[in-house]
């Protein structure tokens, strides 16, 4: 992958999107002031964030995948996938209140969540060494908050925000991948007892082991690969529903049970 910034405007960069995520302000798209920025410059920003936050104590869980679906392509106007980082921190318990304090955009999505039983490592990693290597799903929702003003961004900035990630809940009844058909998996999202929106896990590039391998791959590229104990959530499978306080969700996933969170001030 190809950089154009110097380590001067990674760091500079690195700290204006950590500010944006810890005081929970909206800030304009990175490539605004650097135009000619890359996905490399991009995932250099991502890198140093992740560094900077394990150095202050959060430890590292494992990783997201992130615009899987045409449907997120679509609604964020691109079309490449991307991966991002998950921390402790992140970590919300099932049925749990979410404080939206903080949080800018939040929206939330359904997605299988990975766990590995054995590492992984690029390149040419596929969907059948996924699963081999996988030692259990489970159904998850991504709660996601784009840093950037009226959720508008490009793909070489969203990388730099960490892939929208903020939170994640995991939940339903955990089962080995080999026991299910993941790919015609259906998922319904519900809000406040309203289906909004529901799609079959396929719609995470034709099956989520297949997104699961990607991010290994772009991980290689990265020079890092994924260790066995690694949580994967891989990707949204509909669009990113918005959510406010008094807001009611529940993911209900075929075979897999269903995840329950509200939202609070």
């Amino acid at each position: 992958m190809t950089r154009s910034l110097n380590a001067e405007a990674v760091i500079r960069l690195c700290e204006r999107v950590e500010g944006a995520q810890t005081r929970g302000n909206a800030i304009p798209r990175l490539t605004e002031e650097y135009p000619g920025m890359t996905i490399a410059d991009g995932y250099a920003v991502q890198t140093a964030l992740r560094h900077r936050y394990l150095a202050r104590g959060h430890r590292l869980v494992g990783w997201k995948a992130g615009l899987t679906s045409k449907a997120k392509m679509i609604q964020m106007g691109v079309d490449v996938p991307s991966i991002g980082f998950l921390t402790d921190r992140m970590a919300r318990p099932e049925g749990s209140d979410i404080s939206v304090k903080g949080l800018i955009h939040p929206r939330v999505e359904c997605e299988v969540a990975f766990v590995t039983g054995r590492d992984l490592s690029g390149p040419g990693c596929t969907a059948a060494d996924v699963l081999a290597a996988t030692d259990f799903v489970l159904p998850a929702i991504e709660i996601i908050d784009s840093r950037f003003s009226g959720f508008k961004f490009d793909l070489e900035s969203v990388v730099a925000d960490n892939g929208s990630a903020a939170l994640f809940v995991g939940g339903g009844r955990p089962r080995r991948a080999a026991d299910l058909d993941l790919a015609s998996l259906g998922v319904v999202m519900e809000k406040n007892g309203e289906m909004m929106v529901f799609a079959a896990a396929a719609a995470v590039l034709g099956h989520p082991a297949a997104a699961v391998a990607m991010l290994v791959n772009i991980l290689h590229d990265l020079g890092e690969s994924l260790p066995a104990g690694s949580l994967v959530l891989s990707g949204g499978i509909t669009e990113a529903i918005p959510v406010k306080p008094g807001d009611h969700v529940t993911a209900r996933f075929q075979a897999l049970g269903s995840v329950s969170i509200r939202f609070v001030e």
